[in-house]
């Protein structure tokens, strides 16, 4: 009997030491020189921890792979190990590792589309985004909206494409809903389609309701807008920018986009716009403004009469 209790005694001493040590080993840094993002693929126990040891996350020995799947069983009631890309700290121990694999939210990657961009410049951006899945077809102009997306590693293009098309939806029937109420701009349609030629005016937000407010007496006064980005836009079928200077011959090209040549609002927009043209458009300054002209320095000058335009256009040749 005294054998018994000396046999016993010396593997509970055994026992309490391992412990300890796995206990350590637990809690003890980890072999990760630097953060660093890893996609965890689904799988179970061992197929996670193979992938983490070669990311060098856990460390690739036997002690190291003993002590993660004994604590991922023993403390599988705190949760399932899930399957994402998460982002792992320097030297994260395999207590850390367990918790970011259970309870840590995925690396979230941001898409920025900028203001003012074609259908087609938007599709080769989604499409050229890393991480997301999928390839998208050119959808309609100006039927998504310029802001920044979140999106997981392994995301669907399709899914964040409606996601901006969404957006821009919701965002235009809030501004149609609240907008000035004006004769000119008859629809929502019609709202982003001269917000979207605001846009392209200019960069300036102080300026956009100058802006709309001149294109808004143009058409009461059943004047064409003349708009030189409504030209750019015919010339390039809405691929993007011209890889030349405007000519004045340009203003001629027969086309339902070249507000020279047509009267009133084109067909559809020539861009995304974002937020600010559209409220722009929706609460126009005030004024009896019928031109405006670049005036050297990044912004417009406006006027009422021919020929106080044609006075800021002289100006402005001066400056150049």
């Amino acid at each position: 009997m005294r054998k018994f209790f000396i046999v016993l005694g010396a593997l509970l001493v055994f026992f309490a030491v391992i412990f300890v040590f796995g206990k350590s080993i637990y809690s003890r840094p980890g072999i990760l020189q630097v953060t660093k993002n890893v996609v965890i693929p689904k799988g179970n126990t061992e197929a996670i921890l193979k992938h983490l040891q070669t990311e060098h996350v856990i460390g690739n020995d036997f002690i190291n792979k003993i002590v993660f799947q004994l604590a991922a069983k023993m403390t599988a009631n705190q949760g399932t190990l899930h399957a994402a890309e998460f982002s792992f700290p320097k030297n994260a121990s395999i207590h850390q590792v367990l918790q970011i694999l259970r309870h840590a939210k995925p690396v979230q990657h941001e898409l920025t589309i900028p203001e003012g961009l074609t259908r087609y410049q938007i599709t080769d951006l989604i499409n050229q985004a890393p991480f997301l899945t999928g390839h998208i077809e050119v959808p309609a102009e100006g039927s998504i909206l310029p802001q920044t997306y979140a999106y997981e590693f392994g995301y669907s293009r399709d899914k964040l494409l409606q996601r901006t098309q969404v957006a821009m939806q919701k965002a235009l029937d809030q501004v149609w809903k609240d907008r000035q109420p004006i004769v000119q701009v008859k629809t929502p349609r019609e709202l982003l389609t001269l917000a979207s030629i605001v846009e392209k005016e200019t960069a300036l937000s102080r300026e956009r309701p100058m802006i709309a407010r001149v294109f808004i007496n143009r058409l009461q006064k059943e004047m064409r807008l003349q708009s030189d980005p409504t030209v750019i836009y015919a010339l390039t079928d809405g691929h993007g920018k011209l890889d030349r200077p405007l000519l004045r011959r340009d203003w001629e090209v027969e086309s339902p986009y070249n507000t020279y040549w047509i009267a009133g609002l084109p067909p559809s927009p020539i861009c995304s716009p974002g937020k600010a043209a559209l409220e722009a458009v929706a609460h126009p300054a005030d004024g009896n403004m019928l031109y405006f002209v670049a005036n050297g320095t990044g912004g417009h000058s406006f006027s009422s009469t021919l020929t106080e335009h044609n006075h800021n256009v002289h100006t402005y040749k001066e400056k150049k």
